[in-house]
């Protein structure tokens, strides 16, 4: 690595460790839906996933090497010669592979994670990052848990990954522990302390239990760090990781202080975020930075008397910058297939003439029952279409008794692997009513953790998208639905979360996985 280049590779571990948020598992499809527009972002090196943890993460990682060109896949793997084989097989077709392999380095996870002393790790590190090496001609080797290792130990084993082969060293802050000063000087003392450590790229990998893991990041840049290992919206176990459109537009916008550089598109940004958000069922809060719904709104008075006469009163960036365009009231219900087709394609989608013929009938009636159609509420309704692609279990017909005197009572009607399956059910509430009904067409044993509900647009008449999480032995999903009918969106909801946990008990149970 040249000591002095500004450029700072951006590694996305949304497919890996975002994907280790509870209900934020994806299928083989969704997996490469968002690994191609990773790809359209100009994301460096995309962490497709942990090939040994399951036969279904084997295969997403290989079918992404097959599809994507343009960016470096990478497959993670603990430091196990059998994990490294199962990645490298992987990656068999990947244009620009990478082998990311780790072991914990603190004193802690050594001794109660892995039962092993420091020699017996540093042993480790040594035969993992060689065998991988001989596999792979690009290695990376992270010290799991490396902000709470000790200094002296870390910089032995740093200095024996690169003497083995290892081109990327990435120091993980696993815990979200470390602050922005303590975190510049492990990365200070590495440069100044390693042997060699200028031949190769130090990747920071920061997780946010503090809310610190940008600050992390780009303290450990601004050290001499060249990698950002970060996620889609943050996304990731616990509190998540490092938000990629935070960390790309942070160095854009304040180039005075980081004059660093990526390759990030960065008007993709938004629609990438829209499209995880949808895949995973992972609502964007709306005072998410950048690509939150109200990032660039502007409501308080004095606020909007200065956007009115310069934009940059109130303004660090602009909403193009990140691919937020302004809403306009150009569609209705006169409008045609073609002009709504442009209007999706204007929103950033690509998606085939099927979900485009299907989004335009729910387009038209959506139109009928709406006086003013948003952008927000066609991209509901695209949305709402996408994530239903491949369900076995669909709502066919809804009617539903609710008021003052209960008990409350729906009526349903579900196609079920093409048998249409009916039922009353009655509950303390309309929503309860439905949900009971549906646990009855379609029998779990799941609790129901959350159900969320909120406007897609203002107005009386507005869509309403609801979230529901749902949990079973363990499996966490998540499920949306929209519809002007905030019941109907609520059993879309729940339907399409009882669709992800078929899914889910079909799949063979994973290997335990840890992730740095």
């Amino acid at each position: 690595m040249n000591k002095n280049s500004n450029y700072i590779k951006i590694f996305d571990t949304t497919l890996r460790d975002g994907e280790q948020s509870p209900g934020a598992s994806m299928n083989i499809e969704e997996k490469l839906k968002i690994a191609l527009a990773l790809e359209e972002l100009k994301v460096d090196i995309i962490e497709a996933g942990f090939p040994a943890a399951s036969k279904g993460d084997f295969e997403a990682v290989s079918k992404i090497s097959k599809e994507i060109k343009d960016s470096s896949i990478c497959a993670l793997s603990r430091a196990s010669k059998s994990d490294i084989e199962t990645a490298a097989k992987a990656l068999n077709d990947a244009n620009a592979p990478r082998i990311h392999t780790f072991i914990s380095t603190s004193d802690l996870h050594m001794k109660h994670k892995l039962q092993l002393n420091a020699e017996e790790v540093y042993q480790k590190v040594i035969d993992s990052v060689s065998f991988a090496r001989n596999l792979c001609d690009d290695v990376e080797w992270s010290c799991e848990d490396g902000t709470r290792t000790n200094m002296d130990f870390m910089c032995r084993t740093v200095e024996a990954a690169i003497k083995n082969g290892a081109s990327t060293i990435n120091i993980p802050d696993t815990v979200g522990y470390s602050i922005p000063d303590e975190f510049t000087n492990i990365i200070n003392h590495l440069m100044n302390t390693v042997p060699n450590i200028d031949k190769v790229t130090i990747s920071t990998h920061c997780h946010n239990d503090l809310g610190l893991a940008v600050a992390n990041s780009l303290a450990g840049v601004r050290a001499g760090a060249r990698q950002i290992e970060c996620t889609i919206n943050g996304l990731g176990e616990r509190a998540g990781n490092a938000a990629m459109e935070e960390v790309v537009m942070a160095m854009r916008t304040r180039n005075d202080m980081m004059p660093y550089e990526t390759n990030i598109v960065t008007e993709k940004l938004t629609k990438t975020s829209k499209l995880v958000s949808t895949v995973t069922g992972f609502p964007v809060q709306f005072n998410k930075a950048i690509v939150g719904k109200n990032a660039f709104a502007h409501e308080a008075g004095i606020h909007q008397d200065g956007m009115l006469k310069n934009n940059k009163t109130y303004e660090i960036m602009t909403p193009e910058s990140v691919g937020v365009s302004e809403s306009n009231l150009v569609m209705g219900k006169h409008s045609g297939r073609h002009a709504f087709k442009q209007k999706i394609i204007e929103l950033g989608y690509n998606v085939n003439d099927n979900v485009i013929e299907e989004a335009f009938e729910n387009f038209k009636s959506l139109a009928d029952k709406k006086k003013n159609i948003y952008d927000e509420d066609i991209i509901a309704i695209i949305d709402d279409q996408v994530i239903r692609i491949n369900d076995s279990i669909i709502l066919k017909d809804l009617q539903v008794i609710a008021g003052t005197k209960g008990p409350q009572q729906a009526e349903i009607s579900l196609m079920i692997e093409d048998k249409l399956n009916n039922i009353t059910s009655t509950g303390d509430g309309p929503v309860d009513a439905i949900f009971n009904g549906l646990s009855k067409l379609v029998p779990h044993k799941a609790k129901l953790l959350l159900y969320q509900v909120h406007a897609v647009t203002e107005g009386t008449d507005a869509q309403a998208e609801v979230s529901v999480r749902l949990s079973e032995d363990g499996k966490t999903v998540v499920g949306l639905g929209s519809d002007t009918d905030t019941l109907v969106a609520s059993a879309k909801a729940y339907i399409n979360a009882l669709n992800k946990l078929v899914v889910k008990r079909e799949k063979s149970a994973p290997a335990k996985m840890s992730g740095v």
